[in-house]
């Protein structure tokens, strides 16, 4: 049954994105465990769950400010530099992160969602 999927968003409050997929799980009725990373950093064996289905720079903000202030798209750097940079600053994710089971998404993926809402993966 769709409802009975766990879902898992980590993101910031103050975030558009974030509230965008808090929303969208709450308007459709699915409970959410909602991690606020600027109250609990994300843990490190998490977001590399993330990187391995993704890569790194698929949850890397790019076109983020403190990725551009920092400088970071004109260094090459390795899934394992990424992941280093992400876990240092949570400012360099795409957020929000959205967990079910072992799907994931970072950024906003709504058609991801009501296909995990849906049954498929």
């Amino acid at each position: 049954m769709p409802g009975e999927r766990s879902i898992q968003v980590f993101g910031l409050e103050s975030d558009k994105a974030t509230r965008a997929a808090l929303r969208f799980f709450r308007e459709r009725r699915v409970p959410v465990s909602f991690v606020d990373l600027r109250r609990r950093p994300i843990a490190p064996a998490e977001l590399r769950r993330f990187v391995e289905k993704l890569g790194a720079t698929a949850c890397a903000d790019t076109d983020g400010r403190a990725w551009r202030d920092g400088g970071l798209g004109y260094l090459r750097m390795t899934d394992a530099d990424v992941l280093a940079k992400l876990l240092a600053d949570a400012r360099l994710l795409r957020l929000p992160l959205v967990r079910s089971g072992n799907d994931v998404t970072a950024g906003r993926a709504e058609e991801e969602w009501r296909r995990w809402l849906s049954g498929g993966s």
